[in-house]
């Protein structure tokens, strides 16, 4: 059986980033992948999607992003080669196409069940992300002339049957493929969910460079917001911020959340403008911290009057539809942008909670010699961003360093 020192499961961008830290410790380690490093990039993200982060921002340790335009936001695709390129900068002992089936804890470490072989390996680094298994929630009955897949499987609109189309999530994903959808010109019916909007860009730069020069992006678990609504802005089309009431006034049909259905009739909630004015309370929220923060430094940036404009909201969206018969509508194909689960049920290891999230402190767990990277808040706001991986993987990487000499 082969034996390795420490066995990082998942080549994407936590399992990068975890084989530049440990090589520059010269740990000796092995990078398995079930595909294509970052094969998510390429096989579960839809043709016309576009990074929410801008170009400049996109950047792991000493290698940033080489675009065009650098405002910008890059396509799936061009994050993949993005991580290709990394991959090889880095040398990384990368071994695609290798499957884990199942990790144990053994007497010398670990064992890892794979699609090669049993590999053992004195430490084990879970680097597999946060978005593993679709979640499509339990509300409306198969039928065999309605189309109903995950955004993951989702990939342009002239891929799906003639007729209109239901999305249903009002996040990032939900709400970019519902434009793709109204720009090309179908009929599209969204279910808008609870959500926070936020300007793409405000007082002259972009949002998520505001995350990183506040350093909002570092902050600690210990302060984690409690509103949980997912964030919205799009990276499409050049990059806008999102306002669902303007795409109602061009055409598309907001409705409230999804809550059930009777056979091919599906209902949802009265909550729409309550919905949208979470969404709007949410925007204004940070533009104030971002007013707060320039003035506090002192800094010379313009005001910005225009991002602070709401739209009027159509008189209609007061009474939206509560009852929708997807047949009678025309509606052959339901999207469902409703996240993912992680699924570590071939890891074998007393850790788990009943969410199926693993205990841990920073990605290090109560069993020697296992750890997570690339967690949703591991240990800050940005453990699961691209360009925030690498914190958590520097020190996952001086702990096993720390673990090696020790002789532990």
């Amino acid at each position: 059986m082969e034996s390795v020192e420490t066995l990082v499961i998942g080549a994407g961008q936590a399992g990068l980033a975890m084989s530049q830290q440990l090589t520059r410790r010269n740990q000796a380690h092995v990078v398995l992948e079930r595909g294509r490093i970052g094969e998510r990039w390429w096989s579960e993200r839809w043709e016309g999607m576009h990074f929410q982060t801008p170009n400049h921002l996109v950047r792991l340790p000493d290698f940033p992003l080489q675009a065009e335009e650098p405002d910008n936001f890059s396509k799936a695709s061009a994050i993949g080669d993005y991580l290709n390129a990394f991959a090889t900068h880095i040398d990384a002992p990368v071994r695609c196409g290798v499957a884990v089936h199942g990790l144990v804890p053994c007497s010398a470490g670990f064992r890892a069940e794979t699609s090669v072989g049993p590999i053992q390996a004195r430490n084990a680094v879970i680097a597999t992300g946060p978005f593993q298994v679709p979640k499509i929630p339990d509300l409306l009955p198969p039928a065999p002339d309605i189309l109903q897949l995950h955004a993951a499987a989702y990939r342009a609109p002239d891929k799906l049957p003639p007729g209109a189309v239901l999305v249903i999530g009002a996040g990032a994903s939900g709400a970019q493929i519902a434009e793709e959808l109204l720009r090309a010109e179908r009929k599209t019916y969204l279910s808008v969910s609870r959500h926070r909007r936020a300007p793409r860009r405000y007082r002259g730069h972009d949002h998520i460079w505001w995350w990183i020069e506040t350093g909002m992006d570092k902050m600690p678990v210990a302060r984690k917001p409690a509103d949980a609504a997912p964030l919205v802005h799009s990276g499409a089309y050049g990059g806008h911020s999102i306002d669902f009431r303007d795409f109602a006034r061009q055409g598309m049909v907001l409705l409230g959340h999804a809550e059930g259905a009777d056979g091919a009739v599906m209902r949802f909630a009265p909550d729409l403008l309550d919905n949208l004015a979470h969404g709007d309370a949410g925007y204004h929220r940070f533009m104030d911290f971002v007013d707060a923060y320039i003035a506090e430094k002192g800094l010379d940036l313009p005001e910005d009057p225009a991002a602070r404009a709401i739209s009027a909201t159509p008189a209609w969206l007061a009474d939206p539809i509560l009852e929708l018969d997807l047949r009678r509508c025309g509606i052959a194909s339901v999207i469902w942008c409703t996240g993912y689960v992680v699924d570590f049920r071939w890891i074998d290891a007393p850790i788990f909670g009943a969410n199926g999230m693993p205990a841990h402190r920073g990605g290090i767990t109560d069993v020697p010699g296992l750890y997570f990277l690339g967690l949703p808040w591991q240990s800050q706001f940005s453990s699961s961003f691209l360009f925030g991986v690498s914190d958590d993987a520097t020190r996952l990487a001086d702990h096993i360093a720390a673990r090696a000499a020790a002789g532990g």
